[in-house]
């Protein structure tokens, strides 16, 4: 009689590159036979696939490692391993004050994972995966690691150089992840504009774009995490003219007073800055433009920062995150020591949130009583929540649709918008059919 397999529970923290990594690895302990629960419940192995990025990530992660040594300690679990960024990171000194755990391995290192679980690695299936999205969307990493140089930025300490995957087998994982029934494919990277140079010797994302336009029952291409210094502008044609890539483009700027750009080491100006984002509203009308910013870098003295908060109102961003800067040893950035007090950057990130506030609002404002495409994420009790091309899934907008009955996950639908709030839109259904 065959030896009854494990029965793995694979926790996934951090960004959206870990969900796809923590994907690929259950798809291989599927087919390795081993079981898959969603929760400890049952469990016989945890896998914490962790994030290293910011002190509160980082923690996050400290704690669910904690909270399965535990499950160990109990008898609940025979076994833990922390895979991921903060075990590529902080091995050693996590074996040290965590012994508890089976084994630390780090990132990229799936197949190491698999070993240690008994299984080997099926070469076969690279690319597939068990999706944890909604069938209907799924993440699509097209490269791994970075080559940028930015002070504050831990990744490529994590993750290493920028590697791109070939252009055949991104078209591949696009068509096996349609047949599955995905309709949004979201294209992510640590940056997706670099895409190419190291394979084609040339940034080749907008040939991208168009192969993947190409797939049969791919409806949206969203494009996430596009570098602003050295920008392809080719990829504004696609954005404009490839119906299937949505006039969405997320491009995280951090700043924009000049000293501080400098510091960062990001390898553009403020005036180049602004040329790029006119340029992109230009030529893509009714783009939806989404960044990130970071408040509090060393050098930031309130000059610079009321800079920043000038250019948020300048500029109008349709969707902005902010995060209160973090100072990560190893990084070139780290001898700055941290002298911006807590409180500061607290107080500069809820004035910057106020503004983005005060632009969301007037934004979806003025979509009451147009009539937009809806892709339905979820429903109950005869509402639906959904997302237009102008969101992406967990941080934008999402609309909610009353008197939905009849309305499915994973359908697009038109739309009507009755109501607006800040993050939020509110709208009923304008025809009955779904597409």
């Amino acid at each position: 009689m065959p030896e009854k397999k494990e029965i793995i529970n694979v926790i996934t923290l951090g960004c959206s590159k870990n969900i796809v990594d923590s994907e690929v690895l259950m798809g291989q302990l599927a087919r390795n036979k081993f079981g898959l629960s969603a929760d400890s419940e049952g469990a016989d192995v945890a896998v914490i696939n962790t994030c290293g990025f910011i002190e509160a990530a980082k923690q996050e992660s400290i704690d669910t490692i904690l909270q399965a040594v535990a499950l160990k300690k109990e008898g609940r679990l025979k076994k833990v391993i922390v895979m991921g960024c903060l075990s590529e990171r902080y091995a050693a000194e996590l074996r040290k004050e965590i012994p508890e755990v089976d084994a630390y391995i780090g990132a990229n290192k799936m197949d190491k994972v698999v070993l240690e679980l008994g299984g080997d690695l099926k070469q076969e299936l690279l690319g597939e995966r068990l999706l944890t999205t909604p069938t209907h969307y799924a993440y699509l990493k097209i490269s791994e690691g970075c080559d940028r140089p930015c002070a504050f930025c831990s990744i490529p300490i994590m993750r290493g150089g920028h590697i791109s995957k070939p252009m055949e087998r991104i078209v591949l994982e696009a068509t096996r992840l349609a047949a599955l029934g995905v309709r949004e494919l979201i294209l992510i990277a640590q940056d997706s504009t670099y895409y190419g140079l190291d394979l084609y010797g040339k940034r080749v994302l907008a040939s991208l774009l168009d192969k993947l336009g190409t797939v049969e029952g791919i409806e949206w291409i969203r494009l996430m995490y596009a570098f602003p210094a050295g920008f392809p502008t080719d990829i504004l044609r696609q954005i404009a003219d490839n119906p299937k890539v949505c006039r969405y483009l997320d491009m995280p700027v951090q700043h924009v007073s000049d000293p501080v750009l400098a510091s960062m080491r990001r390898g553009i100006t403020s005036s180049q800055l602004r040329t790029l984002i006119a340029q992109i509203r230009e030529t893509v009308p009714g783009i939806a433009l989404r960044s990130t910013l970071i408040v509090g870098y060393p050098g930031e003295g309130e000059k610079e920062f009321q800079e920043l908060l000038a250019f948020v109102k300048e500029t109008e961003f349709d969707r902005l995150g902010v995060f209160l800067y973090s100072q990560e040893d190893g990084t070139t950035a780290f001898p700055l020591g941290d002298p911006v007090p807590q409180a500061v950057k607290e107080e500069r990130h809820a004035a910057i949130m106020e503004a983005q506030q005060e632009i969301a609002f007037r934004k979806n404002q003025r979509l009451v009583g147009t009539t937009m495409t809806v892709l339905v994420d979820s429903t109950e009790n005869g509402s639906a929540v959904g997302r237009t091309s102008h969101d992406a899934p967990e941080v934008d907008n999402e609309v909610t649709i009353h008197s939905a009955a009849g309305l499915t996950v994973g359908n697009f639908y038109p739309v009507t918008i009755v109501e607006a709030e800040e993050y939020d839109l509110f709208g009923i259904p304008a025809s009955s059919a779904g597409t």
